[in-house]
């Protein structure tokens, strides 16, 4: 399944406790070949970004780093993958793992908007 993410923009509609990201948080993805980059921000966090690869499948391997609300630089590891729904539309389903901070793992499901 080939998916482009260019110019597309999600929202977490699901998060882990020990996540940052809520609904208030929009990512605007970039894609250039399998190269993904997203800005985001909202909610607590104050700005973020994302740099990732993604495969024939449309799954994706990045690392992010985000500035919260408290002026705290956070930065982990997440894998996206993603079900495409009957309107079209993608929703990722995401294992996300903090590389600051208290190194916990969770999980989230963001859907294009």
């Amino acid at each position: 399944m080939k998916i482009n993410y260019n110019n597309r923009k999600f929202k977490p509609v699901l998060n882990s406790e020990n996540g940052e990201t809520s609904e208030d948080t929009i990512f605007e993805y970039k894609q250039n070949e399998n190269i993904v980059t997203a800005d985001y921000s909202g909610g607590k966090i104050k700005r973020g970004h994302l740099l990732g690869l993604v495969d024939d499948y449309g799954n994706i391997d990045m690392c992010y780093h985000q500035v919260n609300d408290k002026g705290v630089l956070m930065t982990g590891v997440c894998f996206s993958k993603p079900e495409v729904l009957a309107n079209g539309k993608i929703r990722l389903h995401e294992a996300w793992e903090w590389t600051s901070g208290d190194f916990s793992k969770g999980e989230s499901v963001i859907e294009e908007i």
